[in-house]
């Protein structure tokens, strides 16, 4: 077996393995709190933005002359090897546990205090050990530096997203270039329309992608304003002055950010409709992605019962009984994370409409949720635009025949002779007759 080691709280004695870095306020969240199946290690980019928080609140500590410098820069040193990604495996606590983000903050504090420990080896005597909450959560509470923490993750993995969308964009325009002059027909109410090209199609979509990206960077931007400061409620009791002063500005050297703090940090404390913002243009986003998928299902149906206007690239078998038989499997990917997505805004916009008085305690779980959305969204779009979009071609043979059909006749001869006359004809007349008058006076057969 094993050596262990105890810790002691105010609820008893936890045995740990002496190998893990975090400590008994750890190991009770991750007993009494889990429920997800999931822990904080599936979200390093959350890890490393707390861990930039915990070393830009030691330096401001510091230079407030609230912390020895010697410590301070132990506390720096071991924050930094938890941004990088060291010790992902220490943090044991489940992302979605009850108590506000407590479990969140002190799985940091204890890793760190204990990294910090361990390159101290007792060399600023009086001062050891790094202690969890008096030290690496100095000047802090877990309502400022996880709510901060939580939208610096956000505003990074927001910009990758809109990378992709960015890429999925110009994808989109340059199928709206290449398909400009491939002739076919529209559908309203699912019934056939005026001819146009597949082109303009495209276009659409790209238009469409471009306004919801617009407004989803808005959204994400202004999670640049942050609260660290704020303590608890807003107040800031618990952080002296000179910290308050200090610590906004040595996190935006930490981070290399434009950071800024709200307007009013009790309404921070208060209020996630930050999040909530952000949460509720990415399931706008997901709507838009679902009907353009379900379009490309649509217009590649078939392949001779069908619409079977496109051809979407081939990617795997689609069927375990028909041999040969492929399916748009990538665009039904992205149908089914739209979706989800869209499931998950519900519960942020009920963790922003649960917040009660002073603190929203539900921000962490709507937090994660944001992030989760924003990854799958990513991940499946990025997909998309390569195994997908960039990939299409046109059936030009069946466009080209769609392009010729009757309701199209109909159109160029209103076009010509007004509504009433032509559906006029169309009460009189066969349609074979209607369609003779529209070879004769249009001159297209």
């Amino acid at each position: 077996m094993g050596v262990s080691r105890y810790e002691k709280d105010a609820f008893g004695t936890v045995e740990l393995p002496d190998e893990v870095l975090y400590g008994v306020q750890t190991r009770r969240s991750a007993d009494n709190l889990s429920f997800s199946g999931r822990t904080l290690a599936a979200y390093p980019g959350f890890i490393a933005a707390l861990s930039e928080v915990k070393r830009a609140a030691a330096r401001a500590n510091e230079r407030a002359g609230h912390l020895p410098r010697a410590l301070a820069q132990a506390i720096e040193r071991a924050c930094d090897e938890v941004r990088l990604g060291c010790h992902d495996g220490q943090f044991i606590v489940d992302p979605f546990h009850g108590g506000g983000g407590i479990g969140s903050n002190m799985n940091m504090n204890e890793v760190v205090a204990n990294l910090a420990n361990e390159m101290l080896d007792g060399q600023i005597g009086e001062y050891a050990p790094v202690h969890p909450a008096d030290h690496v959560n100095a000047s802090q509470s877990t309502s400022d530096a996880c709510h901060t923490a939580l939208r610096i993750a956000v505003v990074r993995d927001g910009k990758k997203l809109l990378a992709e969308l960015a890429r999925l964009i110009q994808a989109m325009e340059t199928k709206r270039s290449e398909l400009a002059e491939v002739p076919t027909i529209t559908r309203t109410c699912m019934q056939d329309g005026m001819p146009d090209t597949l082109g303009t199609m495209f276009g659409g979509y790209a238009h469409g992608l471009k306004r919801r990206t617009e407004r989803l960077a808005v959204s994400v931007e202004s999670l640049n304003a942050v609260n660290l400061g704020g303590t608890v409620i807003g107040s800031g009791v618990g952080a002296p002055d000179a910290y308050r002063e200090r610590v906004l500005g040595v996190l935006q050297e930490v981070t290399g950010l434009r950071l800024r703090h709200r307007e009013d940090l009790y309404d921070a404390a208060q209020n996630i409709d930050d999040l909530a913002a952000v949460s509720a243009e990415l399931a706008l986003l997901s709507s838009v992605l679902i009907k353009i998928a379900k379009d490309l299902r649509l217009l590649s149906s078939g392949p001779e019962a069908g619409f079977g206007e496109l051809r979407l690239p081939a990617v795997q078998a689609g069927s375990s009984f028909f041999p040969g038989k492929i399916n748009p499997v990538v665009p039904e990917t992205l149908v089914q994370c739209g979706l989800q997505v869209i499931g998950l805004d519900r519960t942020v916009q009920g963790a922003l409409e649960h917040g009660e008085l002073n603190l929203n305690v539900w921000e962490g779980f709507a937090g994660f949720n944001v992030l989760d959305m924003i990854g799958m969204l990513e991940r499946a779009s990025g997909k998309f635009t390569d195994l997908c979009v960039i990939g299409i071609e046109a059936n030009n043979a069946r466009c080209q025949e769609l392009s010729r059909t009757f309701i199209p006749a109909v159109v160029a001869l209103k076009e010509k002779h007004g509504y009433s006359q032509v559906g006029q004809w169309l009460k009189e007349k066969s349609k074979d007759e209607v369609r003779a008058i529209y070879e004769r006076e249009v001159g297209r057969g």
